[in-house]
């Protein structure tokens, strides 16, 4: 892992490991021959050029590289760098790649190693304090990430990263472990003060709080109990997020005859908890999340408009409509009447 400044006859060709694993006629990867390398220098600074690059693959990871000694040095991490000392990340040590790949952005074809979408997440320049076998301790100047780092071999190609400095935003609050959703107060009538309501339809599904983080999803009940999503939706619903730790509110329902998650309040956001900020606000920041997949919507909302609302719910065979005030918090395990459940007339 720590190589010779040059290559000298005889000396293992570091990239033929990458190079094996990819066919330059089928993917958009750089893919430089031997012989090419042999015959021009590649460009390169003075050891310092990191790149964090967000890979959509079978299984969402971030790819941390390093250059070192004419090659990018990488680990492939699955939950991205820990943003505090209190947590390590597993980062799995992989075959060395060209510094062209330093640029790479692109979709990488099916059947190919790696298939998927790769995006640049970060990029900058970092300084080495240690470099050995079994250490590697840097310090990180990016846009995203910067700060002191540790990664340490465990066993055979895992190693762990460890941020070594206080947290890069120390007011950053994590998820909670759990947390009980707030439920509505049954009501025959839509609210009098329309204006001061948004209304949403009652979907009559499971309620099921997601708590997103490093591309990973687990899902609560009504209870607060961890459950099970259904099959594929928690790695999804993840991937679109990215890197954004998230707490959404939702509910699974059945729609023509398909299992949707049906997303309708955002609870924290990037370590910022939410539950304070009045759910007019929280609707709009969920809104600007865009967040819409195959098995996940966020679910429409309508300020001052609960009688329209009413009638479509009764149109589509939904149970009814729930009305929430606009500046009304969050009150998580309660029964609150700032939200109100009006059921469609039989």
């Amino acid at each position: 892992m720590t190589p010779k400044k040059q290559k000298k006859d005889g000396e293992a060709d570091r990239l033929a490991e990458y190079r094996g694993k990819r066919d330059p006629g089928r993917t958009p990867e750089p893919v430089p021959d031997e012989k090419a390398l042999e015959k021009k220098a590649l460009p390169h600074g003075d050891d310092d050029t990191f790149v964090v690059q967000e890979h959509h693959a079978s299984s969402l990871h971030w790819d941390l590289r390093l250059e070192r000694d004419g090659v990018l040095v990488s680990w492939a991490v699955p939950k991205g760098l820990p943003w505090s000392p209190d947590t390590n990340h597993l980062a799995v040590h992989t075959e060395d790649h060209p510094l062209e790949y330093a640029t790479f952005e692109g979709e990488i074809p099916r059947g190919e190693y790696g298939a998927g979408q790769m995006f640049i997440w970060d990029r900058g320049t970092y300084e080495t304090e240690k470099w050995s076998e079994r250490e590697v301790k840097i310090v990180i100047h990016g846009s995203r990430v910067s700060g002191r780092y540790v990664l340490f071999r465990t066993r055979g190609k895992n190693w762990m990263i460890h941020r070594m400095d206080p947290p890069a935003d120390p007011d950053a609050e994590p998820l909670p472990e759990s947390l009980r959703p707030m439920r509505p107060v049954e009501k025959a009538r839509l609210p009098r003060d329309q204006k001061a309501w948004g209304f949403e339809f009652a979907w009559g599904g499971k309620r099921m709080p997601a708590y997103v983080e490093g591309g990973r999803t687990r899902f609560t009940d009504d209870r607060g109990r961890a459950v099970d999503g259904p099959g594929g939706l928690g790695a999804r619903l993840g991937a679109s997020l990215g890197a954004r730790p998230a707490l959404l509110d939702g509910e699974l329902a059945v729609l023509e005859g398909r299992e949707i998650y049906m997303i309708y309040d955002l609870l924290h956001l990037d370590g910022r908890p939410l539950l304070d900020v009045p759910y007019r606000e929280r609707r709009e920041r969920l809104d600007e999340l865009d967040l819409s997949g195959p098995r996940w919507q966020t679910a429409p909302w309508f300020p001052g408009d609960g009688d329209a609302v009413r009638d479509a719910a009764a149109d589509q065979g939904l149970p009814g409509v729930v009305a929430k005030r606009l500046d009304s918090s969050y009150e998580a395990g309660e029964d609150s009447g700032a939200w109100r459940f009006i059921p469609v007339p039989a």
